[in-house]
């Protein structure tokens, strides 16, 4: 198992730069998840790391080992694709064994791996299935387990879960998170679903346009987003465009002004402020806290969403913003459309870019 290092690592398409002289370190035994919309770069560095793409500039080192210009097949990391590209015609256990024979591993040898890589993915059950016979989960597991099962040093996984339906991909990405855990595997985790990477990785590194906007832990991306980026790509975000007016105060295009929090960094660069939806609620005038951040406005659309219920608030502006009141006891507003209502949140509650 290895740390991952890579050097101002460029890639170049003739005049096109995909990515652009991107550093990082990544952790022995950590959980890296790619993120970013697509075209930003994350596959093509992914296909770096794993030499399927050559390197314009920089570097990519394996611990001390510079693998910047090593074939594939000898820098031992294991792929996992969106397409499970498993063979029709053979069996479960022969797909898994396929790479082991490759590297003429003896027979018993082989075995041995193969039915322990199908225990770790609880599929050793299966051994002797066609993959036109199992799940779309259960052939994404088989795919797993012949990435895992010659000891690869790193683990490199593709939006691997894309192709899966919702239940699929919450218990798939539960399995591998168990796995690489218990393997302690050096992971990186391309995708461009949010709550996948929120829940999966031990860090993100957000991409845009070939380079990295933040890399933090889930918390971190989510509660201080470095840029305006991150913050609208991340989740849902109410944003204001604006500047920092005085001591404490940020005043919107429009002429809004907001109570910012206390120490807030108003420098001359910020000119956006935003809210998290879940951190908004919506009260008649009369219950608006002292000096809280507050707008008044229509309440234009009421959608049910399970767990919560979204409100959209039409402000004078022209403008919306957005309340997501979580569907318990005490929870959920009472607002219907048409309604006028005060959003408002904690000051605490606002970030600035």
């Amino acid at each position: 198992m290895s740390a991952i290092t890579l050097k101002n690592i460029v890639k170049r398409h003739g005049t096109l730069t995909t990515v652009n002289d991107m550093s990082l370190d990544i952790r022995h035994g950590e959980f890296i998840a790619f993120l970013g919309p697509s075209g930003c770069g994350k596959t093509t560095t992914l296909r770096m790391i794993a030499g399927l793409t050559d390197v314009s500039e920089g570097r990519i080192l394996f611990g001390d080992r510079d693998v910047t210009a090593m074939p594939p097949y000898l820098r031992n990391a294991g792929l996992v694709f969106q397409g499970y590209a498993l063979f029709p015609h053979m069996t479960v256990a022969q797909n898994v064994a396929f790479g082991l024979e490759m590297r003429k591993i003896d027979e018993v040898e082989t075995g041995k791996r193969v039915m322990d890589a199908l225990r770790l993915v609880k599929l050793d059950h299966l051994a002797g299935r066609m993959p036109g016979q199992l799940s779309g989960g259960q052939q994404q597991r088989v795919a797993l387990a012949r990435a895992i099962v010659y000891e690869p040093e790193v683990l490199l996984l593709d939006e691997p879960l894309s192709a899966l339906d919702a239940k699929l991909r919450y218990e798939v990405r539960t399995d591998l998170r168990r796995l690489q855990s218990d393997l302690g595997l050096t992971t990186i985790f391309v995708t461009h679903d949010q709550d996948e990477a929120l829940s999966i990785a031990d860090r993100i590194v957000v991409m845009s346009a070939g380079s990295i906007e933040q890399v933090g832990t889930p918390e971190e991306i989510y509660d201080r987003p470095a840029t305006r980026f991150v913050a609208e790509f991340i989740g849902a975000t109410n944003i204001f465009a604006g500047r920092p007016e005085g001591a404490g105060v940020f005043r919107t295009e429009e002429g809004m002004a907001f109570a910012l929090p206390a120490g807030a960094h108003t420098n001359t660069s910020v000119s956006a402020m935003a809210v998290r939806p879940e951190q908004v609620r919506l009260v008649p005038a009369a219950d608006v806290a002292p000096n809280a951040p507050s707008i008044e406005g229509s309440v234009e659309d009421v959608i049910y969403r399970g767990a919560l219920t979204e409100y959209v608030l039409r402000i004078a502006s022209g403008g919306t913003v957005t309340a997501h009141c979580q569907n318990v006891e005490g929870g959920r507003s009472d607002f219907r459309r048409g309604d006028r209502a005060v959003a408002t949140w904690p000051t605490s509650a606002t970030m600035l870019f």
